[in-house]
């Protein structure tokens, strides 16, 4: 099975780097969306609520600005891990965000920077 093209083009490994608890954050993603393998981070990392607006920003605005900067290197995209468990109150707000970024991302003014939505597997209760 192949990769989907938003994958193929742009990764130089095809790795995701692991979503972790409370280490995961923006300068993490962004480098290694810039080294060329998907960087992830869990949505709860952002704490509160709209920080995770803020950090979607961020990544989103220093992925496009890579891609204009190193056109024959673009970075890789980006993955926002979703906790979709009962106790988390949030996951609707979060879903929310992640689909608005992923909007600005796929622009035609920052066209080459997506976001990769993925779903955690919910826990049992």
């Amino acid at each position: 099975m192949s990769l989907p093209s938003v994958l193929r083009d742009k990764l130089r490994l095809p790795a995701i780097g692991a979503p972790l608890f409370i280490i995961s954050h923006p300068a993490l993603v962004i480098a290694q969306c810039k080294a060329g393998i998907v960087g992830a981070f869990p949505a709860l990392n952002a704490r509160p609520i709209s920080q995770l607006d803020e950090w979607l920003h961020e990544i989103t605005e220093a992925l496009a600005a890579h891609d204009r900067d190193h056109p024959e290197s673009l970075a890789a995209p980006f993955a926002v891990n979703q906790i979709v468990h009962r106790t988390n109150a949030r996951l609707e707000e979060d879903l929310a965000l992640t689909v608005k970024w992923k909007r600005r991302s796929s622009s035609p003014r920052s066209a080459r920077a997506r976001t990769s939505m993925r779903r955690s597997i919910p826990m049992a209760a």
